[in-house]
């Protein structure tokens, strides 16, 4: 799994922000959602789209991680 790690610098950075939603239908009416959102700032060694796919990329995977997560203990 990445983790993520923000460039301090002295000037305003610019900023990503990647959100994702997953939602389950339980039936009768019923319902899960999982939202996951990261914003993070551009690291001086990459551009805008870099900082995109990486901040995107940690998103998905802790969603997929926590949707597995739930299915598993609906299951129960």
């Amino acid at each position: 799994m990445s983790e993520l790690k923000t460039a301090t610098k002295d000037v305003k950075s610019t900023s990503v922000r990647v959100e994702l939603q997953y939602v389950r239908n339980l039936g009768n009416y019923e319902s899960i959602r999982v939202l996951i959102g990261v914003e993070d700032n551009v690291r001086l060694d990459e551009n805008v789209n870099q900082a995109t796919d990486r901040v995107y990329q940690f998103v998905e995977d802790k969603l997929v991680e926590k949707m597995e997560e739930i299915e598993k203990e609906l299951k129960r």
